[in-house]
């Protein structure tokens, strides 16, 4: 809002309204002012929970410590809510695409997170919204993105086009604007595409149409969306429930989160510069430079909120938060047109979600051949199990983020090592 406000401001010739036009200016701010609320509301929010009586409900998992925890007011995703939303809402540019996208996640995962957490806190249910409610949810969430990334004529990539290939549409447009071809036979164009990066590879672009090749071309770029749409559905449902699963630790998922959306907000700043761009030889996104105001917003959202939930915790984000965290994730890394790079930036969230897969499958496997059920890990999630094997809380959670930083450094590696 205060970007539109300024910009009017700038056309009357008021001294400094035009410093809102740079994307630096405003995503400095974002961080500023989400970090602000984080601590402005924080605490208050805390108490009231606790006036309340919305403890978090532990479930007797017979580990060290546990008996802290319990009492300890759950919710606290509506501190992460609010630092996001606000800050997004007064700088970023609200008719961009891709915020109204980000938005929207924010505020769908953000509501089924919290019918989860008022059924299990003042409902008293430990169960908490159904299974299949939560993911029939994300799912709806993921079509919806899915869909739009898809009919939106806003969403484009700049590529470099074979002339061959060129629609007579395209030609014409061409001329009326004047530019010429390059030497080898190609020239940049603005167009939708179903193309994403795929790192370590040289030309490091795969296309979502090389999966349905083999269908005749007339249906091929609809069932190229449809299986774009699946992909969407399966890497949001991943990583939203991925960060769930990891949300077991004081601050554990709160500080990963931070790690990955600031890894996320680099790729994003790179990828809406056509400079930078050009020079990494990566996708150009036009109009992508206002997720770099989300992503700040939301790295002053995540380390606030640790200021809170560091341990010991004054306070847990619950399914509010967590669901909320790994679907902003997973749609930001889809838009930017990154999501084959999640297995790799979001390792700590595979990790905890396929040692679940994993300790499941194998238990049930061997109760089957064996008559008894047998585990590989001590515990699953993982981190459990490095808390059966007497590591403090403090030294897991450090420890993960260490291994967090790692791979988000990599992540942005894989820009130029292919």
């Amino acid at each position: 809002m205060l970007y539109y406000l300024f910009t009017y401001l700038d056309k009357l010739n008021i001294p400094g309204a035009g410093v809102f036009r740079y994307i630096s200016f405003r995503s400095a701010m974002a961080v500023i002012t989400s970090l602000f609320i984080s601590m402005l509301i924080g605490k208050r929010i805390i108490q009231y929970l606790q006036l309340k009586q919305v403890g978090e409900v532990v479930r007797d998992l017979g580990l060290e410590g546990q008996y802290r925890k319990k009492g300890t007011p759950s919710m606290g995703g509506i501190i992460i809510l609010a630092s996001i939303l606000i800050p997004v809402l007064l700088f970023a540019k609200l008719h961009n695409v891709y915020v109204i996208l980000m938005l929207l996640t924010t505020i769908w995962l953000g509501f089924i997170g919290f019918v989860d957490d008022y059924i299990k806190v003042f409902k008293k249910n430990k169960e908490g919204l159904a299974a299949r409610s939560k993911l029939i949810g994300q799912v709806i969430l993921a079509m919806i993105v899915g869909v739009t990334l898809f009919s939106s004529k806003n969403v484009i990539i700049m590529e470099k086009v074979p002339v061959s290939e060129l629609t007579a549409r395209e030609r014409i447009e061409l001329l009326d604007q004047n530019r010429p071809y390059y030497a080898e036979g190609q020239v940049s164009m603005e167009r939708k595409s179903t193309k994403t990066t795929i790192p370590f590879i040289k030309n490091n672009e795969f296309n979502y149409s090389w999966l349905v090749a083999f269908i005749p071309e007339k249906y091929r770029r609809f069932w190229t969306w449809v299986v774009f749409v699946i992909v969407v559905i399966f890497i949001v449902t991943a990583v939203s429930n991925g960060a769930n699963l990891t949300d077991g630790l004081d601050g554990l998922a709160t500080g990963t989160s931070a790690i990955v959306g600031t890894a996320l907000g680099i790729l994003a700043y790179v990828s809406s510069n056509i400079i930078y761009a050009n020079y990494l030889n990566i996708m150009y996104i036009p109009n992508s430079e206002e997720l770099v105001i989300y992503a700040s917003a939301f790295i002053g959202a995540t380390v606030g909120f640790l200021w809170y939930n560091s341990y010991p915790a004054q306070v847990f984000m619950g399914d509010t938060g967590s669901l909320t965290l790994g679907g902003i994730i997973a749609v930001f890394a889809i838009i930017i047109r990154k999501e084959l790079l999640i297995p790799i930036l979001c390792g700590i969230f595979l990790a905890e979600n396929l040692s679940v897969v994993i300790q499941v499958s194998y238990f049930k496997r061997t109760k089957r051949k064996y008559g008894t059920g047998r585990r590989i890990f001590l515990m699953a999630p993982l981190h459990h199990h490095y808390q059966k094997k007497g590591y403090t809380e403090p030294k897991i959670v450090t420890r993960f983020w260490i291994v967090a930083i790692i791979l988000a450094v990599i992540s942005i590696v894989t820009l130029k090592i292919r």
